[in-house]
Formats: structure tokens, C-alpha cells, sequence
């Protein structure tokens, strides 16, 4: 991390798991937890019918709500879908875009990420774009060219005005739910690359002050050496967010380099 040019933030994706009535309970239990001195920004991306009760239980513990997913449409015959302005009406500041199992599943494309990300900016909310290989793809060695195009893409289009609100998660497919978890030094050095990639599409300073976030399988016992690394500025946490304990270690753990 490098917490003097840019934000440190940790966000869970609760993905389809948790009740309404689930939402309180976590709070209370996180709460008491968390470091009395704020280390970093902290997102809880949830389903969309938890959004407003995560809103009101977060409120006193300073955890920002985002969403899992949003309508490449402003509003029209798109039974299920849910637009940006509604995201930014009920007030999630967050929204993730492009992960893995939305590509996988939903055969959501580059283009449609980039169509998403845009849409979100229009209306305030902070995009986190997700990126990353397949197993197939590292052991080919195209890793590094994958991440490149999934970048741009995701990007084209948006000014540098726009870039100060976006974030962006690595997410190796291969470390994902899996148990398996990219190294510290396999980790920075895709988040390295991303960096790099902004920086030539936008410059020096754009590029220094973008939050690139980790997202294969961080937990309670890797957090501390994969924050630890100069451009992982964060996590994006899945099954770890699920559990009061855990997701607080790993918020602590953002603040272990100024112990």
C-alpha cells in the first residue's frame, strides 16, 4: 500500500448470501472489532434487496454500501435489472463490475463492463472493475497480455475525471472460492502491471493515485503480506467478508505498516 498517494479500501462481496435480518447482527458483531483508529475506507457490496438495511446498520460503524452488479440501461422493458440511478437513488456508493462469475455465468463481456462503469459514473457511484486470468490463460503465459486488454477496454471512454472514482480488483479466476490464493509477489506484480497500464493511458499522477485492489481468496492469514505489497491498495473479499472476525483482521491488517 501506499497510503500517501491514494485510498486503502477493503470491500466484501457478500455475492448471494446474507438475509435482511442477517445484517444487523453482523454489524453489531463487527463493530467492536474494528481498529479504533481508521486505517481504511470499507465497502460491504451486497445483494440488491440488502442494500437499504446495509445502509442504516452502517451508517454507525462507518461502512460504506455497494451493490453486485448494474444494467448497462438507464431504465426501459429490462424485467430484473436494476439501473445506476437507482443504485445512486437508494445511496450505494459502490458497485463492482465485470467479476469473474458474472463474465462466467452471465456471459457478460469486456464491452459491457466498460458500458457499466460508465453508466455508474454518470450517476456518482465509484465502479470497482474487476480483472484477472484464467488458469489456462497463466500457465499460457498470457496473463499480463489478458490484463492489458481487459483494462483498456474497461476504460476506453472514460476521462481522468471519471478515473478518480473508479477502482480496480485484480481477481485471478483461478483464486477465486478455490482456497488458492496468488502469491504476494504474483499479486504485485499484476497490480504493478495495471498500474502501469493506467499510467500510459493517463499519466503519472492518475496512475499513482488509483486504488488497485486484490481480490483471489484474501483472508484472515494472507491479508497482512498481500497489503504489504506497494500497489495492492486494498482487497476485495469474498467468503472472508462473511465473518465478523476475519473481515475485521483483514481491515486491521491495513494498518499494520504503521504499527
Amino acid at each position: 500500500m501506499n497510503t500517501k498517494y491514494r485510498k486503502t479500501i477493503i470491500a466484501g462481496n457478500w455475492k448471494m448470501n446474507m438475509l435482511v435480518s442477517d445484517i444487523k447482527p453482523f454489524i453489531e458483531e463487527l463493530k467492536p472489532l474494528l481498529p479504533k483508529v481508521k486505517t481504511c475506507d470499507t465497502v460491504l457490496c451486497v445483494p440488491a434487496v440488502n442494500v437499504p438495511a446495509m445502509i442504516r446498520a452502517g451508517k454507525e460503524a462507518k461502512i460504506a454500501c455497494g451493490t453486485q452488479d448494474v444494467s448497462c440501461h438507464d431504465k426501459g422493458a429490462y424485467t430484473g435489472e436494476i439501473s445506476a440511478a437507482q443504485i445512486a437513488d437508494v445511496g450505494a456508493k459502490f458497485c463492482i463490475v465485470g467479476h469473474s462469475e458474472r463474465r462466467a455465468y452471465h456471459n457478460e463481456t469486456d464491452l459491457d463492463v466498460n458500458c457499466k462503469a460508465k453508466k455508474l459514473l454518470e450517476h456518482g457511484v465509484s465502479p470497482i472493475i474487476c480483472v484477472g486470468e484464467s488458469l489456462e490463460q497463466r500457465e499460457a503465459g498470457l496473463t499480463m497480455s489478458h490484463i492489458n486488454y481487459q483494462v483498456r477496454a474497461a476504460l476506453a471512454g472514460i476521462d481522468a475525471a471519471g478515473l478518480r472514482r473508479c477502482v480496480i480488483a485484480y481477481e485471478p479466476i483461478w483464486a477465486i472460492g478455490t482456497g488458492k490464493t496468488a502469491t504476494a509477489e504474483q499479486a504485485e506484480e499484476v497490480c504493478g502491471e495495471i498500474r502501469s497500464i493506467v499510467r500510459e493511458i493517463y499519466g503519472a499522477r492518475p496512475a499513482r493515485s488509483i486504488s488497485i485492489l486484490y481480490g483471489g481468496s484474501m483472508n484472515a492469514k494472507n491479508a497482512a503480506e498481500l497489503l504489504a505489497m506497494p500497489d495492492i491498495d486494498g482487497g476485495l473479499i469474498g467468503g472472508a467478508s462473511l465473518k465478523p472476525a476475519d473481515f475485521a483482521t483483514i481491515i486491521a491488517a491495513t494498518g499494520a505498516e504503521n504499527e
